[in-house]
C-alpha cells in the first residue's frame, strides 16, 4: 500500500512538472530565438570533371541536401509512421507521447523512454548536445515549436530528412540511398525506404551492412506500422515484407591518386576565391576542374612503380605534374610518391634546375636579342671568368666552337655560360622575371641552373609554355569553375596569357628542343606517340663522387606542359640520386604514351609569321683548297684561290688575306668555289684563308688553312 501511495505521489509530482513546463513553454516559446547558422547543415560540395563526371566529395559530414520532392511519398510516409506518427496533428511537441514516456521513466526509476517529435529531434540534432538533462529538454520543446512556427509540416520533414545520421559516415536520405543501394533517394522503393527508417533508432544496431538480419526485422516492423497506420494495404505491406535485403555499398573513399589535386583545389578556392577550406567542406559547391582523371591515376601509378627509379633509390622522391597548354587546366598533378593529404607538395618546393634552366636563362634571351640565331657559333672552351668560375663540360671536352643548336642539342655547360657572359646577366634576368621568376641570383652560374633558393616545377611548367605556346605564359589553375548550393556560377579561371618572348623565339626554341629529344640528352627511353620537345637537367651533388641531388625533365607536346622531378627532400652523403636525368625523361615519355587520343599530337604547328628553323648547317672544314700566283688576269701577277664546292646553297665563302695577327677580308659571300685577287703588290706576300658563311643566320662556320700562294705562270 505505501508503495502504492509513493508511486501515485510520484506521479502527481510529475503532472506539476509538467504542468509547470507547459506553462514555461507557453511563455517563452513565442521569444526563443533560433541560431539561423545552425540551420544551414553541413552539405558535401562535389568536384566534378568538365563533362560534368563526378570525380570526388568533399565533406566533413558526407551529406547532399535535396528538396522533400525527391523523396518518395511512401518513405515519407514511413519515417513519419515509425517516428512520430502524430507528426501532422501535435505544434512540435506531443503531449501524449511526453506524458506516457515520463510515467515509464518514474515507474522505472530512470529515463528509458522519449516522447520526442520528428521536429524535436531536427531541434536537438541542429541545436543541442546529446545530454540527457531537464533543461536541455525544456530548450529542446522550445526550438521545435519555433520550428513549426517558423516552418510548414513539409520543410520540417525536409530539413530532418536531410539531417538525420544513418550510420557509415552517411547523414541524410539522400547520402544514405547512395551508400546502401547505390541510387538517389528519388528512386527508392519502400521497402529499401523502410530499411534506411529501420537504420535511425540505432545505425551501428540496425546498419542494412553489418546487421542485415536485424535490419530486415526491424524494417518489416516499419512495414506492419505503416499498414496499420493505413499508409500501406496489408497486401502491399506483406508483398514489401517479402523482399530480400540487397544492398549495393557505395561507401565513400577518397581515391589515394586524387590527393594532391584535391589539396590544390582546396588552396586555390582559398587564394583565388577566398573560400576557407571549411567552407568548402560544408558548403554544397559544385567544383568544375580540367583533371583528365585517367592521366591523374596513371601518373600516381607511375609513382608507386620502382621501375622508373635507379636500383639503388627505391625511396627516392618524385613530383609531376602536366598542364593542358591551351587553356593552362591542370590534367594531372602528384606531389611526392606517398602524398598525404595536407602533406608536402613537391610540385610547390624549390629545387636547384640544372640544364633544363638554360633554354629560359640563356638561349631564349639570346634569341631574344636579334644578336644571336639557332646557328651562332658559341665559344666551347675551358675559360675562366673574372670571378674565378670556371664552367666545364661533363664530358671534359671542348670543340673550340659549336652553334647554339648543337650546344643544346649535348647540354654543353662551357658555350651556355659563355653566352651567358655575352649578352649580360642583366639581359637574362630581365627575361627571367617574364617568365615569373624573381631571383635574387646574379652570377655566371645562373646558366646552369646554379640557383640558391631554385625553382618550382609548378613555376617550370608555366615558365615552358612560352615555348609551346607562342612565346606566351599562362597561369597554371586547377579551378576551372565554382557554383555555390543554389548552382550560382561565384568564381572561376580567367586564363589570361601574357607575352614574354617572341613568337618566332618561341618557335626556335621548339625545333631546337625536338632535336634534344632526337638526337641530343633527351633521346633516351621509348619512342613517343606524340611529337615531344624538352629539356633534361641533372644536378651534381659534389660531397660525393657521381652522385646528384635532383634530377629534371621539362618538357612539351602540342597540347600538354609538364615536368617531372626526381631525387629526395634532403640530398646528403648517404642519401643522393645515383642516376641521372635519363629517368624523369623516360616517365616523361611513358607518360605522354598513356595520354587519351583527345591529347596526342604528331607535329608542332608553326605559329603564323615566323619562319621555319631550316636543318642545320654543316659547316665543315673546307676541302680542296689551294692558293697560286699567275702573271695575267686583271694585273700583272694575280692570285687564284680555289676550293671544293659545297652542295647546300645556304653556304657562301669569305675570304681574308692574312699577314700575320692581321687580318683582311677581301672577298665575302662568295657562292662560288673559286676566287681571283689581281693587281697583287709582289713586295708583299701575304697568305690566303677561306671561312664557311651561313646566309641565313649571317655566321661564319669552318675556316681553312692560311696559305701562302705557290708560283704557276699562263699565258
Amino acid at each position: 500500500m505505501v508503495k502504492k501511495l509513493a508511486l501515485a505521489a510520484g506521479i502527481v509530482a510529475a503532472m506539476m512538472v509538467l504542468s509547470f513546463l507547459i506553462f514555461a513553454v507557453a511563455i517563452l516559446a513565442g521569444t526563443y530565438q533560433i541560431d539561423e547558422e545552425k540551420l544551414m547543415m553541413n552539405n558535401s560540395s562535389v568536384i566534378v570533371d568538365t563533362d560534368g563526371n563526378v570525380i570526388t566529395n568533399l565533406y566533413m559530414e558526407n551529406r547532399e541536401v535535396i528538396p522533400i520532392e525527391q523523396v518518395p511519398e511512401l518513405v515519407q510516409q514511413a519515417f513519419v509512421a515509425m517516428e512520430d506518427s502524430r507528426f501532422y496533428e501535435h505544434q512540435g511537441i506531443d503531449f501524449k507521447a511526453i506524458g506516457r514516456a515520463l510515467y515509464r521513466d518514474i515507474l522505472a526509476g530512470a529515463k528509458v523512454e522519449g516522447g520526442s517529435t520528428l521536429t524535436q529531434q531536427l531541434a536537438k540534432n541542429l541545436f543541442l548536445s546529446n545530454e540527457k538533462a531537464w533543461l536541455r529538454k525544456t530548450n529542446e520543446v522550445l526550438i521545435a515549436m519555433n520550428l513549426e512556427r517558423r516552418y510548414s509540416k513539409s520543410e520540417i520533414l525536409e530539413k530532418y530528412l536531410n539531417q538525420v545520421y544513418f550510420g557509415h559516415g552517411a547523414y541524410g536520405i539522400e547520402a544514405a540511398a547512395h551508400l546502401y543501394f547505390n541510387k538517389p533517394a528519388s528512386e527508392l522503393t519502400i521497402y529499401e525506404g523502410a530499411s534506411l527508417v529501420a537504420v535511425v533508432n540505432a545505425p551501428s544496431a540496425f546498419s542494412p551492412i553489418d546487421e542485415p538480419e536485424r535490419n530486415k526485422e526491424r524494417r518489416d516492423l516499419v512495414l506492419k506500422v505503416m499498414a496499420q497506420q493505413g499508409y500501406l494495404s496489408t497486401e502491399e505491406a506483406e508483398e514489401a515484407q517479402s523482399q530480400p535485403l540487397e544492398t549495393d555499398r557505395q561507401e565513400q573513399t577518397v581515391d589515394e591518386s586524387l590527393y594532391t589535386y584535391i589539396d590544390m583545389v582546396m588552396d586555390e578556392a582559398s587564394e583565388r576565391f577566398n573560400i576557407s577550406h571549411e567552407e568548402l567542406l560544408t558548403g554544397g559547391y559544385r567544383i568544375v576542374v580540367p583533371m583528365n582523371l585517367e592521366l591523374q591515376k596513371k601518373t600516381y601509378e607511375a609513382l608507386q612503380n620502382d621501375r622508373f627509379f635507379p636500383e639503388e633509390n627505391k625511396d627516392a622522391q618524385s613530383a609531376m605534374m602536366f598542364m593542358d597548354s591551351e587553356t593552362g587546366g591542370i590534367l594531372a598533378v602528384q606531389g611526392g610518391r606517398d602524398y598525404v593529404r595536407r602533406g608536402l607538395n613537391r610540385v610547390n618546393v624549390r629545387r636547384a634546375p640544372a640544364s633544363t634552366f638554360k633554354p629560359l636563362a640563356v638561349f631564349a634571351p639570346a634569341l631574344e636579342s636579334g644578336i644571336y640565331q639557332p646557328y651562332s657559333l658559341l665559344r666551347d672552351e675551358l675559360l675562366q671568368y673574372d670571378d674565378g668560375y670556371t664552367p666545364k663540360n661533363v664530358n671534359g671536352e671542348y670543340s673550340g666552337e659549336m652553334t647554339m643548336y648543337e650546344a643544346l642539342t649535348t647540354s654543353s655547360n662551357a658555350p651556355a655560360v659563355w653566352l651567358l657572359n655575352e649578352i649580360g646577366i642583366q639581359e637574362s634576368v630581365s627575361t627571367l622575371k617574364k617568365f615569373g621568376f624573381h631571383l635574387p641570383d646574379r652570377q655566371l652560374s645562373l646558366a646552369l641552373g646554379g640557383l640558391r633558393e631554385g625553382v618550382t616545377p609548378y613555376e617550370m611548367v608555366r615558365a615552358y609554355r612560352a615555348f609551346a605556346h607562342e612565346g606566351q605564359i599562362i597561369e597554371p589553375h586547377v579551378i576551372r569553375d565554382i557554383y555555390d548550393s543554389n548552382d550560382k556560377r561565384i568564381g572561376g579561371a580567367k586564363p589570361v596569357e601574357t607575352q614574354v618572348i617572341s613568337a618566332q623565339t618561341a618557335w626556335s626554341m621548339t625545333r631546337m628542343l625536338e632535336n634534344v629529344m632526337a638526337a641530343g640528352t633527351g633521346a633516351s627511353g621509348p619512342a613517343t606517340t606524340s611529337a615531344v620537345a624538352g629539356k633534361t637537367g641533372t644536378q651534381g651533388y659534389e660531397a660525393v663522387a657521381g652522385a646528384n641531388s635532383d634530377v629534371w625533365f621539362v618538357g612539351y607536346t602540342p597540347k600538354v606542359v609538364g615536368a617531372v622531378w626526381m631525387g629526395y627532400d634532403q640530398t646528403n652523403e648517404s642519401q643522393y640520386f645515383a642516376g641521372g636525368s635519363g629517368y624523369p625523361t623516360r616517365l616523361f615519355k611513358e607518360m605522354v604514351n598513356s595520354f587519351p587520343a583527345s591529347l596526342q599530337a604528331t607535329a608542332f604547328e608553326q605559329p603564323e609569321g615566323t619562319a621555319d628553323l631550316a636543318s642545320p648547317l654543316a659547316m665543315e672544314k673546307i676541302e680542296g683548297f689551294t692558293a697560286q700566283y699567275t702573271i695575267g688576269g686583271k694585273g700583272l701577277i694575280s692570285v687564284q684561290l680555289e676550293w671544293d664546292a659545297v652542295e647546300d646553297e645556304r653556304i657562301a665563302f669569305n675570304v681574308y688575306e692574312v699577314d700575320g695577327d692581321s687580318k683582311k677580308q677581301v672577298a665575302s659571300k662568295l657562292t662560288e668555289p673559286h676566287f681571283t685577287i689581281g693587281k697583287m703588290n709582289p713586295f708583299s706576300l701575304p697568305k690566303y684563308q677561306v671561312v664557311t658563311y651561313d646566309l641565313e643566320t649571317d655566321t661564319e662556320g669552318a675556316a681553312s688553312e692560311a696559305l701562302e700562294p705557290s708560283f704557276s705562270f699562263s699565258f
